[in-house]
């Protein structure tokens, strides 16, 4: 039996300093790299590449595991076997580690493809091929634009025959969802993972909207493409089967599913039997919906994620997301509390009309006015894919060229108001302030239900992200790992003395600041639950007056 090779790659990114980030435990896994996965295997079960060629998966996820290099290439080599290593779901910000990586391979002998929001936004929206992609081509690496459903098995041809093309796009094809194959990540993969009982997948893909600093919308397009009740409900049965119960739903909107209402349905009925609970992305009307809070309660959703952006009207119309109506979000993060969720929120720091002052009144006015635990901070920056990318290529609007910067915690672009150490500074108050001492015992004291202990938990999370280890809490993990050699080519691999000397004092005073996080957040939550504050009331959850029904229902 000749066997062939399919190593499938999420890589990480670099730090300021370098390093690859890697964490002893991860949170979730990729939903590109549970599709990958499940793609493959069917692969090997349709016998695609004929009935004696056995095709072995090897699932490595950067985020918490070094790629051995060296070991996989002798694996892979060795009698007759043959083999391609894909990098998967490559982002903008992971687009230099996925060619560093992609490089060392390709000097072994291997082939290796790219695919992922970066390949396919840059393809879709620039009229010429940008000179990162094109380096990656000329270093033999093949770029892979759009989705790969239903030519997956062509690629693993390719690869196998040795044919591989530099660049496929795929992006004028996209695949119905309807009856496809879908996600899975076995239970020994999902080990790596702080939680090894959560896993993530995409119920649908695209977005109606069109706001103009979104990839989505350019990449899977503006028209809903949704997989069926039945495939999802197969899908939750079988991950149940390996004792998983939390699931993430990556849709950018899953409200706008258009049969959202069957699938929730279904999942309240497999939640009977065993344990699920949901996180969800949706939009800031979603709660409008007849039974759409209701029904997600009802079927263990704990956690919304929800693309505010701005409490701005300025800002949401320089975006183009007139749909966010700024009047209505106390009523809306209202419905989602009083439903037992707790909600994240998706700001954005640094729109054209954006001051420091400015900036700073608008997050006093998320503390002071809105009843939201969790504010997502993100830089406003021009990933390629989007349109507000294009506009700055066609107006020779200078950008970031180190892709490792695209990573929405700093400037890629030219601000018309502040200079980059102002926004800089913008940004990192905004998170100072809404995570402050002060703040989160607010934030304690208003969630008073079963959900505040689940709150004080990721308070710890959220603060240790951004004031341990100053990275954005989807960059983050329980314990970095650095590895001294594991370093982008731009910097020299330092000494073993400099290196070590380094890393032990970055572990003990990670230790102390860890443990001043911890202590800090449990002294709040005592302080919240004070009898004194058994009757805590302010503004931001002050019911308001009832809201007709038949004006909800529009």
């Amino acid at each position: 039996m000749k066997r062939f090779h399919v190593v499938l790659i999420k890589p990480s990114k670099y730090d300021e300093d370098g390093y690859v980030i890697s964490w002893f435990r991860g949170v979730l896994v990729s939903n590109s790299m549970a599709m990958m996965n499940a793609l493959t295997e069917q692969a090997e079960h349709d016998k695609v590449l004929g009935p004696d060629v056995e095709i072995i998966t090897h699932f490595y996820d950067e985020t918490v595991r070094r790629i051995p290099v060296k070991r996989l290439v002798r694996e892979v080599q060795s009698g007759v076997d043959r083999a391609v290593v894909c990098m998967v779901g490559v982002q903008t910000n992971q687009f230099t580690r996925a060619v560093d990586l992609g490089k060392k391979f390709i000097a072994c002998g291997l082939n290796v493809m790219v695919g992922g929001f970066h390949v396919s936004g840059s393809i879709q929206m620039l009229p010429r091929v940008p000179d990162e992609i094109q380096e990656g081509i000329d270093a033999g690496i093949t770029m892979v634009a759009g989705e790969v459903e239903n030519r997956w098995s062509e690629l693993l041809k390719d690869a196998y025959s040795n044919s591989l093309k530099p660049l496929y796009n795929f992006l004028n094809d996209q695949p119905s969802l309807e009856g496809a194959v879908v996600p899975f990540v076995s239970k020994e993969n999902l080990s790596f993972n702080g939680d090894s009982r959560q896993t993530s997948f995409d119920a649908g893909r695209g977005c109606p909207f069109k706001c103009s600093f979104c990839t989505i919308i350019n990449v899977q397009g503006n028209t809903m493409r949704g997989r069926t009740p039945d495939d999802i409900e197969a899908l939750i049965k079988r991950n149940q089967a390996q004792d998983m119960r939390g699931f993430f739903i990556t849709d950018d909107n899953f409200a706008r599913h258009p049969r959202w209402e069957e699938i929730v349905d279904r999942i309240i009925s497999l939640k009977k039997k065993k344990r699920v609970t949901l996180m969800i992305q949706t939009d800031t009307m979603s709660y409008r919906i007849p039974r759409f809070v209701d029904k997600l309660a009802r079927a263990g959703c704990r956690r919304i994620f929800i693309g505010m952006e701005s409490v701005n009207p300025d800002n949401l119309k320089a975006c183009g997301k007139p749909q966010n109506r700024i009047h209505e979000y106390r009523t809306m993060l209202q419905a989602w509390r009083d439903a037992s969720v707790v909600t994240h929120a998706g700001y954005i720091i640094g729109f054209p009309g954006d001051t420091y002052d400015s900036i700073m009144r608008d997050v006093e006015r998320l503390k002071q006015e809105l009843p939201i635990e969790f504010v997502v901070f993100f830089m406003m920056t021009p990933l390629p894919g989007s349109q507000d990318h294009l506009d700055n290529y066609l107006k020779g609007v200078p950008m970031a060229k180190e892709m490792n910067d695209y990573d929405t915690t700093r400037p890629c672009a030219e601000h018309p108001r502040m200079s980059r150490d102002e926004l800089m500074r913008a940004y990192r108050d905004a998170w100072k302030s809404f995570y402050s001492r002060e703040h989160v015992e607010t934030i304690l004291k208003r969630r008073k239900d079963r959900r505040q202990k689940n709150v004080a938990r990721d308070m710890i999370w959220f603060r240790s992200a951004v004031f341990v280890e100053g990275l954005h809490p989807f960059l983050f993990g329980i314990f970095r790992i650095k590895g001294r050699k594991r370093r982008s080519p731009k910097f020299p691999t330092e000494s073993i003395p400099v290196y070590y000397c380094r890393r032990t004092w970055d572990i003990a005073s990670w230790t102390i600041r860890m443990l001043i996080i911890f202590i800090e957040v449990k002294y709040l939550s005592f302080k919240a639950n004070r009898g004194r504050n058994n009757d805590y009331m302010d503004i931001t959850i002050t019911p308001e007056a009832p809201v007709d029904k038949a004006v909800l229902s529009k």
